[in-house]
């Protein structure tokens, strides 16, 4: 999980490097049509390209809606604010997770996850704090947005997970984000620098490398040993953001996400108590959900 989130927040610094020169809706194009082979190659070697069947096609489009809302969001978000500032807000998926399982999936929620829903969206309010070193009012919208739509995809994955597989709901998230975007980035395309395209190769085998190790770590380990490795993205986006952009974190971007990240891990540990099952402030984590 550690070496998947590496590549992952790796993939994170490959866009925000594309997005300072093309569209969020290209960008988005890119990520998706970069990784496509490196899915696509293993089925093939393996002759398992029968797993790509498709029983839901309804399920499967509205998450490719959801691809391209939540990419072009994310890519928007990170080209006017840092990794660590975004990373922080896009943390509070798992609370909107929490919310929606109420809604949608019809769970109970304990008080004690309404609590650290509440604490996180307070610590989401002080990342956003109206002052010159918050962020810029845009990319705040664009990173919540992101988050939003990634914490629907999730749920919807749910319902998928009985009729589809986890290469299925890979493989065609990946490739109805690279279609739709591209079809929407068309008119406004612009060619690939040629000094980009290694970034472009960057961004592939990135995403191939965190994809493949994020399955690997749910294969080997209970989801609730797991999934509090994620927020070492915060590590590698303020790592990345001083090495790169020469930014570092203020004082109150650090106690938001001291907040958002507590009640996260709060959230997800009690989801797998055996005793608190029934009433679980969190549906369990699903690896066939692609991460960003």
């Amino acid at each position: 999980m550690l070496a998947a989130v590496a590549f992952l927040s790796v993939l994170d610094v490959m866009l925000k490097l594309l997005a300072a020169h093309y569209s969020a809706l290209q960008v988005s194009t890119l990520r998706g049509a970069a990784s496509l082979p490196f899915v696509l190659a293993p089925l093939i070697i393996r002759g398992r390209l029968a797993e790509l069947r498709i029983r839901r096609w309804d399920l499967h489009l509205a998450r490719g809606v959801l691809a391209v809302l939540m990419m072009t969001g994310f890519t928007y978000a990170i080209r006017g604010a840092s990794l660590s500032n975004v990373y922080t807000l896009f943390m509070v998926a798992p609370l909107l997770v929490t919310a929606l399982s109420v809604l949608v999936l019809k769970e109970r929620v304990t008080a004690g996850g309404w609590i650290a829903v509440t604490v996180g969206l307070m610590g989401a309010a002080l990342v956003l704090r109206p002052t010159s070193h918050g962020l810029p009012l845009g990319a705040a919208c664009a990173a919540l947005g992101s988050a939003a739509c990634y914490a629907v995809s999730y749920v919807l994955a749910r319902f998928m997970a009985g009729t589809e597989t986890p290469e299925s709901m890979v493989f065609w998230f990946l490739a109805l984000l690279a279609f739709a975007s591209g079809l929407m980035a068309a008119p406004s395309w612009q060619g690939i620098a040629s000094g980009d395209w290694m970034v472009v190769l960057a961004l592939g085998v990135s995403g191939a490398l965190g994809q493949f190790f994020i399955t690997r770590a749910f294969v080997l380990a209970p989801a609730s040993v797991i999934a509090p490795f994620d927020y070492t993205a915060l590590l590698w986006g303020a790592m990345f953001d001083w090495l790169i952009w020469s930014t570092t974190a203020p004082p109150a971007t650090i106690a938001g996400a001291a907040l958002i990240v507590g009640s996260g891990l709060y959230v997800m540990l009690r989801a797998h108590r055996p005793a608190d099952r029934l009433t679980a402030d969190v549906p369990m984590a699903l690896p066939a959900d692609p991460p960003l």
